[in-house]
């Protein structure tokens, strides 16, 4: 089914229900959508965009902050046959303009928070993009874009009917990829129907379920492990902010049932807890049924604890790259808490090698290259044949991980093929930062490590050398980056 199609159902099904809720503690502010609402918004987003000419195959980039329009303009983008190009909404300027050109976009939507970036690559973007649409303040607004909200609201609520099949593309996702320099990786309508599909079967989702986002949406993780609850037409609640008691009230007064976290954001709930800072007696969570971490290595120590302060909690671990369609390849699965410290086994309808340097089967134990196959592999990373070839080969997958099997099956990862650290479950590559110090008049030298962070999986750290006769101190270093 075409994932739209499913949007569409639910808006049949369980029309007058909530389909989203935002919830922004740090102003006291709660907005909700019901799925009748989330339809039509997408609807009359497709169709104000194909009044723009868009159409099948043309891009639209997304630049945009969790909200609740997130993800009606997703998939009225999606509705079109067009593209959508969600971006990450830490890239700076120049990154911006540099994904813009690579997807070719035709029309650029924004939040607030990128207004003075856009504004400093405007000119050049100008050679590519068609129209500006801003989603935020009208009093903010700058005078080249149109208003998302004036704009939507002249269009109709119905489905325009694009020709749309389930084989078509249907978004660029940028990734770091193993360069460093971000690649597009395009995904198909069945990319994202199969991780509906992987998503639910893992986690078990039914109507009543209510999934708390806080990642990114953005990224392939916060919002495929959303689709899970998506499929079955079940509520979710936007958190604007991560502070340990924002989470816990959200999970309370929204009765919560499915929370994904990153590892520091469990570490920050579990060092409150033991604080005394939060209290659980003035909660409601026993509907709090499963708590997963993706996007990092996850310390085992954690989830011990964790199942200590949490003994009825199911738990899962997920693997996944934004070449798999984010998460579920492999997982570690509910049931197996016995072996957690291992990313698990391959996710439902997938496939996996570990093999050597010759492409050979590693034998149990014995450390090799990551290969997954399955319904989520991507296309192609978009205009870059030479990294596509050396990333797929024959349907497989390679990760660029390093990983083991042991006796039962099971698969840890002991490495990384890629010269990436990971902090706080974004991919930091070393060669950005030390091409940047050495732009410091007093630094001859630097080399960018990874020390190991029990909250954060890893520090990017940086040794330098100075130049002789310089003098430089930690401060002044860490001023400059």
């Amino acid at each position: 089914m075409i994932i739209t199609e499913i949007l569409a159902r639910n808006a049949r099904l369980y029309g007058e229900e909530t389909a989203l809720i935002e919830r922004e503690p740090a102003i006291g502010r709660r907005t909700t959508i019901t799925w009748s609402d989330f339809d039509a918004q997408a609807n009359q987003m497709a169709h104000a965009l194909i009044a723009m000419s868009v159409g099948k195959g043309d891009r639209v980039v997304h630049l945009m902050t969790n909200c609740i329009e997130w993800l009606p303009i997703y998939f009225g983008i999606l509705r079109t046959g067009a593209w959508a190009v969600p971006l990450n909404f830490r890239f700076e300027a120049p990154t911006i303009q540099r994904c813009a050109a690579v997807s070719e976009a035709k029309v650029f939507i924004f939040g607030p928070e990128f207004i003075d970036r856009i504004n400093s690559i405007k000119t050049e973007l100008e050679h590519i993009v068609e129209h500006f649409i801003f989603v935020g303040p009208k009093d903010q607004k700058p005078e080249y874009a149109l208003f998302y909200p004036a704009l939507v609201s002249a269009y109709p609520q119905h489905d325009p009917q694009a020709d749309i099949e389930v084989t078509d593309e249907a978004a660029l996702y940028f990734t770091s990829g193993t360069t460093g320099s971000p690649k597009a990786t395009l995904l198909t309508h069945r990319n994202l129907e199969s991780a509906c599909i992987v998503e639910n079967h893992h986690h078990r989702q039914t109507h009543d379920d209510n999934f708390l986002c806080i990642p990114p949406l953005y990224h392939t993780g916060a919002k495929m492990h959303w689709f899970g609850n998506f499929i079955v037409g079940a509520k979710s609640v936007i958190l604007k902010g991560i502070e340990p008691r924002w989470i816990l009230e959200a999970v309370s007064e929204e009765k919560v049932t499915i929370v994904w976290l990153l590892v520091p954001w469990a570490l920050d709930i579990l060092f409150a807890v033991e604080s005394g800072d939060l209290k659980l007696k003035d909660y409601t969570l026993d509907q709090w049924r499963l708590m997963h971490i993706g996007a990092q290595p996850v310390p085992p120590s954690l989830v011990k604890e964790w199942q200590r302060i949490f003994p009825h909690h199911q738990y899962d671990t997920n693997y996944g790259l934004t070449e798999s369609t984010g998460p579920g390849c492999v997982h570690l699965g509910i049931e197996n808490n016995h072996k957690v410290g291992a990313i698990g086994v391959p996710g439902f309808d997938w496939e996996f090698r570990i093999v050597d340097d010759l492409g050979h089967t590693a034998p149990v134990g014995k450390p090799g290259e990551l290969l997954v196959k399955g319904p989520g592999v991507m296309q192609a990373y978009y205009h870059n044949p030479e990294a596509t070839a050396d990333t797929l080969k024959n349907g497989w997958l390679y990760t660029g991980d390093i990983a083991k099997i042991d006796e039962d099956g099971f698969i840890w990862l002991v490495d990384r093929k890629k010269d990436v650290i990971i902090t706080g479950g974004e991919n930091v590559y070393p060669v950005e930062i030390e091409d940047f110090l050495q732009t410091h008049e007093s630094i001859q030298d630097v080399a960018i490590i990874g020390l190991p962070s029990l909250r954060l999986g890893e520090i990017a750290t940086a040794i330098v050398k100075l130049k002789p006769g310089h003098e430089l101190t930690k401060d002044e270093v860490k001023a400059y980056c």
